[in-house]
């Protein structure tokens, strides 16, 4: 009774308050973080340029978790961020856990190519394997997007996403998101959900975090032991 009567004053607090003051008083009320919970001003809608379906339905003979996240068929709901943002991927130096990928090779996880074809993934090596990107200075990071290979209905597993202040993850190493449940992977139990890879990639709130570098980890699929990315998008500005 005490939670529902203290929801029910922050609500009504809130219909008197403009909408960026709304909008975090009912993110602390339900619990929810959003980008709109740091004090950044005005706030937008993150647009993102998607690349078309793929696929339609779950195939019946696929073996999934009980943490995976139901197949919607609606689009997402947009994610609000800070005005002005740029997708920070671009021009950044890459780095991978799998030695065997090129510098060329890596280069395909952020030339903006989004499409569900062999042309546009690239492939790591089976186990745990992690693509690196430095952004060459510090930046306060809003939301990230990762597309793996989405050209059929899998689940990719220990999906994990850590900030640094250093390239070897020594320093100041937060985790962004993490749904290795069972901590297969070795950098913790996570408790996000898998879920399946779509056209939409999987957008995560990185809530203004401010690092220079950013891993993706990822250990295999429902569909193979290889590990497959095939775009990444890091949404941010200079840090303050």
């Amino acid at each position: 009774m005490q939670m529902k009567t203290s929801h029910t004053v922050v609500r009504r607090l809130a219909l008197s308050l403009p909408v960026c003051a709304t909008l975090a008083i009912l993110n602390y009320s339900t619990g929810t973080l959003l980008a709109a919970d740091a004090p950044t001003g005005d706030l937008v809608p993150l647009e993102l340029k998607l690349p078309p379906p793929a696929f339609k339905g779950t195939p019946k003979d696929i073996q999934l978790s009980s943490y995976v996240e139901p197949l919607s068929d609606k689009p997402r709901a947009p994610m609000m961020v800070p005005a002005g943002l740029k997708n920070l991927a671009p021009g950044s130096k890459l780095s991978c856990s799998d030695k065997n990928a090129t510098a060329s090779t890596l280069q395909k996880v952020i030339d903006g190519d989004k499409e569900a074809t062999d042309e546009s993934i690239i492939f790591l090596r089976k186990g745990t394997q992690w693509v690196q990107l430095d952004l060459g200075s510090v930046n306060e990071i809003f939301a990230l997007v990762v597309w793996h290979a989405h050209n059929s209905a899998k689940v990719y597993h220990d999906i994990i996403v850590q900030a640094a202040d250093d390239a070897d993850f020594i320093e100041n190493v937060r985790t962004l998101y993490n749904n290795d449940q069972d901590n297969t992977s070795g950098l913790g139990v996570g408790t996000d959900r898998e879920y399946f890879e779509t056209h939409e990639g999987r957008l995560i709130n990185a809530k203004g975090v401010k690092a220079r570098y950013l891993r993706f980890y990822s250990k295999g699929s429902t569909e193979s032991a290889l590990n497959e990315y095939t775009e990444l998008e890091v949404y941010g500005r200079p840090a303050k």
